[in-house]
């Protein structure tokens, strides 16, 4: 099944789930894609730059203007039935329907005026894997919501809106990689995202890659995310007592970080921040220049995150350590946040598709949980497909 096709099949689904519910034909269809982060992890909140690919795991969402009150209905497809969001009393839930609810928050903050909507929802991106199948949900609503009422959509203005949405109406403090992935990601490129201004530059990306889910689910809200934003922020006010110039912890350099009085744990959380970014620049050159993805990189970043960010886990330390010895496999590191998830495998596509045969009994063995794998590429952001 190309991209294409598997777009439709989940726009497909979102059509008849509002069929189901709704009665009749949505008005449009839009689908916004997962993210795979090829490297460039915890650095968007801090100024920095990231090269991650939108994939072929997708959200649609279908939607249709509704007469009567200002308000929502929505379903998912699944056993929680038809929802109701009422534009005059948005509130969090601590659900899924925060991340429309808070799209919904944004749109009517800015002074306009939602009509009734009704709306169904369906994905093929795992909740919880670290796919940001959040993101791709703000995005593909907020996109097919502007749309159908015929309000600008420009993907990077989306974004930001839909960023602005997680931060301040479902309560995580998340930079903006995901959203923008999920409504700016170009086939056969990765993104290389620069945060602070944002600019985004696309890079030749044709390879697949393998990601592996650790089926170890995950919630920004009940991690530690929080607290690393924090520990951030203290590594750069120690810094900018040092060096008052620093606009950001990205922006730092090494020596800074080291010469800087602060915490052990901040320490460390900088050197992560600042050593990243530093692999991202070498990779993207690389990619730039028509050679491979360059695993030794991904290696020191999964040892960053794990030594330095404290991040990683048991499941996803097994699955790196698992296959880099494997023939034909040039490396191996956590993709998204972490502390559950999912990795990611760099490699020759003979090897990468032999893992997705013996890596999963294996870890079985091992862990005691069956994993997900799926081989991804780079696909498109955010599309209308109906």
């Amino acid at each position: 099944m190309t991209a294409r096709e598997a777009g439709r099949a989940v726009a497909e689904d979102a059509r008849r789930f509002f069929a189901k519910s709704f009665g009749g034909d949505p008005t449009l269809v839009v689908s916004a894609a997962g993210r795979v982060n090829l490297i460039g992890e915890h650095v968007d909140y801090n100024g920095g730059i990231a090269l991650p690919i939108a994939i072929q795991r997708r959200t649609a969402v279908a939607v249709r203007v509704r007469d009567g009150a200002r308000v929502t209905h929505i379903n998912s497809g699944g056993t929680g039935g038809v929802l109701r969001i009422d534009h005059g009393k948005l509130a969090r839930r601590r659900k899924w329907t925060d991340y429309p609810s808070g799209v919904l928050d944004q749109l009517v903050g800015v002074g306009i005026n939602v009509p009734g909507l009704d709306v169904a929802v369906a994905s093929d991106i795992p909740s919880g894997s670290g796919l940001s199948s959040s993101a791709a949900l703000e995005v593909a609503f907020d996109f097919a919501v502007r749309s159908a009422l015929g309000l600008d959509a420009e993907p990077v203005a989306l974004a930001l809106e839909c960023q602005r949405a997680e931060r301040q109406f479902v309560g995580v403090p998340c930079g903006a990689m995901d959203q923008l992935s999920a409504a700016c990601g170009e086939q056969g490129h990765a993104m290389l995202m620069q945060f602070a201004p944002v600019q985004m530059t696309p890079v030749p990306f044709a390879e697949r890659v393998l990601v592996v889910d650790t089926a170890t689910p995950r919630s920004l809200r009940a991690s530690a995310y929080s607290e690393r934003v924090a520990e951030c922020q203290t590594a750069l006010a120690a810094i900018q007592r040092l060096a008052p110039e620093t606009a950001t912890l990205a922006s730092a350099s090494l020596e800074q970080v080291e010469a800087a009085e602060m915490p052990d744990v901040p320490r460390r959380r900088a050197r992560h921040v600042v050593s990243e970014c530093q692999r991202v620049r070498r990779v993207a050159e690389a990619l730039a220049s028509g050679a491979g993805f360059p695993g030794a990189e991904a290696n020191a970043s999964h040892a960053s995150l794990r030594d330095d960010y404290d991040c990683s886990t048991p499941e996803l330390d097994w699955i790196v350590e698992h296959v880099r010895p494997v023939r034909g496999i040039a490396g191996a590191r956590l993709t998204g946040a972490g502390w559950g998830g999912c990795a990611i495998v760099f490699g020759e596509a003979s090897a990468l598709e032999a893992l997705t045969e013996s890596l999963p009994p294996a870890y079985e063995r091992a862990i005691g949980r069956a994993p997900r794998t799926w081989l991804v590429g780079a696909d498109d952001g955010v599309r209308i497909e109906a």
